[in-house]
């Protein structure tokens, strides 16, 4: 009796495989792992990996193998794709769960070194206006500047400033008002 060829041998177990036979699955593991491992061994490129890739693989062709049509693809073809998929999704897994550790890293870093301190541009913005704003506030009336100074830096209310300033209340709060609206529109106008 002829001795059968290894491909058909490999087909039969598969196909036995297919039909839920583990002692199938056991018997292509034994034929077969020593060249699927060196391939996903090429892809992946460390044991440890190599062996979780197989292992994967073997579970695919467990649940795949009732698909597998020996006239499309040599057997060994077949595995051969399913170890270089398998391999690839596993860099795949590892190189987003990377980016997600990354990713993660990056927040803390930020949470750990961030700062109630302005950035430059924040500080140069703010010294512009600062210098913007005491320019407006030279133009002021002399009174009218000091009913605001002391109404926005000593945060005194408009009955506490006429009471200070010896003014009618009406006094302090058309200054205000005016002062406010003369600021803005100072403000406004371009350096």
């Amino acid at each position: 009796m002829p001795e059968a060829s290894p491909d058909a041998e490999l087909m039969a177990l598969i196909d036995r495989v297919g039909r839920r036979d583990e002692t199938a699955l056991r018997l292509l593991y034994e034929r077969t792992s020593p060249k699927l491992f060196g391939l996903a061994m090429r892809v992946v490129r460390q044991r440890e990996w190599a062996e979780d890739v197989l292992q994967e693989s073997f579970l695919t062709i467990w649940r795949v193998a009732g698909d597998y049509r020996s006239t499309l693809s040599p057997p060994m073809a077949w595995l051969g794709l399913i170890v270089r998929s398998r391999s690839l999704d596993f860099l795949r897994r590892r190189t987003a769960d990377r980016a997600q550790l990354t990713q993660e890293f990056d927040d803390v870093m930020a949470e750990t070194f961030e700062s109630d301190a302005a950035n430059p541009m924040d500080s140069a913005d703010a010294s512009e206006q600062a210098r913007a704003l005491h320019q407006c506030l030279s133009r002021l009336e002399g009174r009218q500047r000091e009913v605001l100074s002391l109404a926005y830096l000593r945060e005194l209310s408009h009955g506490e400033l006429a009471e200070q300033l010896k003014l009618p209340l009406g006094t302090v709060k058309t200054w205000i008002r005016r002062g406010l609206e003369k600021l803005r529109i100072c403000m406004q106008q371009p350096a």
